[in-house]
């Protein structure tokens, strides 16, 4: 039985490994997989074993793989990943993407330093840099390469720019399948490319780590710990999940929001970004109705704020830039 195991594991290796290294044509794919399927199975099971058929077509391999699943060869996560490898080449751009509401972005005018100082802020290594308008994308800010300005040239973190060391973006259609972009990334040595809509302008941001996200899931680190939506530390100090419900929020803290501040908004992080106008990033502020909220540590490999600091303050209601 484990030898079968790992014939099939094999396979789905192959499998992953074909597809995302150079996702070609798929009959000559099928064939050479087949083949090997077969030349291993023959050694390890004599012939014994699934029947292995004849298959020409991804449908017929797909068949293959759940049945290998469902007589317990195949563990349900590794039937998934299988799939979703062939699922890229009908998944678009657009699905995977992170929206322009979700970007951290920088003016090509700010300085290093400031550079240097959100990207720690954020925890990215990799910012679009714009001018005037988020629609108008003008490069990508590499950390390492702002760092190694300053360490070389220790004036360079107050008197230059960031678009002076900015790398050139790179720009797709959203209509993009994730197959082909994955091609074209691995292949320029690319690691993210700004997404533009129909009109031209700046719909998201894709990284090949999204793409690859698709395959194998949601990878947490060991410090994303399942907490709950609301944790009083004290009477005037409470932990705030980023997806609690704006109504939920008014209920614990005993605050009131007006429509217009809860329009187009469901959750507390959605409500701070669009009080803030544009992401909160570790250290972002706002106070309303008495209560301060402060984002925490982001979490997740896209850096996204999980919860909030809720303190008692007897400041007026305020909106700082982010």
């Amino acid at each position: 039985m484990n030898l079968i195991i790992s014939v099939f594991l094999l396979a789905a290796l192959l499998i992953a490994g074909f597809l995302l290294g150079y996702l070609t044509a798929l009959h000559p794919f099928f064939k050479s997989i087949d083949t090997g399927i077969r030349w291993f199975a023959g050694i390890f099971t004599s012939g014994r074993g699934l029947g292995l058929r004849q298959y020409a077509n991804e449908a017929d391999l797909r068949e293959m793989v759940d049945e290998a699943s469902e007589r317990g060869l195949v563990e349900d996560s590794e039937r998934e990943m299988i799939h979703s490898v062939f699922d890229l080449g009908d998944t678009l751009v657009r699905e995977l993407m992170v929206p322009r509401t979700d970007m951290v972005w920088i003016e090509g005018d700010k300085t290093v330093r400031q550079g240097l100082s959100l990207a720690l802020r954020s925890g990215f290594t990799r910012i679009p840099v714009i001018n005037e308008n988020l629609d108008n994308v003008t490069g990508i800010a590499y950390v390492k390469d702002l760092a190694r300005r300053v360490h070389e040239h220790h004036e360079s973190e107050q008197t230059e720019r960031v678009e002076e060391h900015s790398r050139p973006a790179t720009f797709v259609p959203e209509s993009k399948t994730a197959a082909e972009l994955l091609k074209e990334m691995q292949r320029d040595q690319i690691h993210m490319v700004i997404v533009i809509d129909e009109y031209g302008g700046t719909a998201g941001l894709i990284t090949i780590e999204d793409i690859l996200e698709e395959i194998v899931g949601e990878i947490a680190d060991e410090y994303d710990l399942e907490t709950p939506e609301i944790e009083w530390v004290d009477a005037d100090t409470a932990r705030l999940s980023a997806r609690l419900h704006v109504e939920d929020f008014e209920s614990a803290c005993k605050v009131h929001l007006s429509e217009s501040q809860k329009a187009d908004v469901d959750s507390l992080g959605g409500f701070m970004a669009k009080e803030l106008g544009g992401v909160p990033i570790p250290g972002s502020t706002i106070t309303i109705d008495g209560w301060k909220l402060t984002a925490e540590r982001p979490t997740g490999r896209r850096h996204r704020i999980a919860y909030l600091l809720a303190t008692r303050s007897d400041e007026a209601d305020s909106i700082p830039t982010p």
